[in-house]
């Protein structure tokens, strides 16, 4: 890996980062529910030399339920957050607005993460994608990424690693980071 690239470790936002909302949307800053092991992921990452961003697939905002300063208003009340509980800083937050099949970013396709890697200088192959859905294992193995799902569910996953809840995250990180 040349000196100048970076590692990354990604995560999926809702029900990695925050509190799924289950069938619905964050639709305001008052309902993200930021999940503490989130901010302690972000610790071990960084204390082994990786940088981490949020991918995340937003069809909330397709849908007219949430506008994009909404979402930014989300994400900056989210970093904010973060400070507070003395976690490190996320590299970047990138998000896909769209409905299925509009574009090449949402995932299960990976555009999202190669945008990442062109804007900040990722070495992909170095870096991890951390999901709860079979379409963010998807994404981060076309992108060429390592790749952890995160989910109870007894289905066949292409991951290379899977915890059964959020819980034992940070258990994974350390040893596999």
């Amino acid at each position: 890996m040349p000196n100048d690239m970076k590692k990354c470790v990604f995560f999926d936002r809702d029900g990695i980062v925050n509190e799924s909302p289950g069938a619905g949307y964050v639709t305001r800053p008052g309902d993200f529910h930021l999940l503490p092991q989130f901010a302690e992921c972000l610790r071990i990452a960084s204390a082994r030399g990786y940088h981490s961003a949020i991918v995340t697939n937003q069809r909330g905002v397709a849908r007219g339920m949430l506008s994009t300063d909404m979402l930014d208003n989300i994400h900056y009340a989210l970093r904010a957050e973060l400070l507070r509980r003395g976690a490190p800083a996320l590299l970047d937050i990138i998000y896909c607005p769209h409905n299925p099949g509009e574009c090449d970013c949402r995932k299960p396709l990976p555009g999202m993460l190669r945008k990442l890697s062109s804007r900040h200088h990722i070495n992909l192959s170095a870096s991890w994608m951390v999901g709860d859905m079979e379409t963010d294992v998807e994404a981060g193995r076309s992108a060429g990424c390592r790749t952890i799902l995160v989910s109870g569910g007894g289905a066949i996953t292409a991951a290379d690693y899977r915890v059964a809840a959020m819980e034992l995250l940070p258990g994974l990180l350390e040893k596999v980071l």
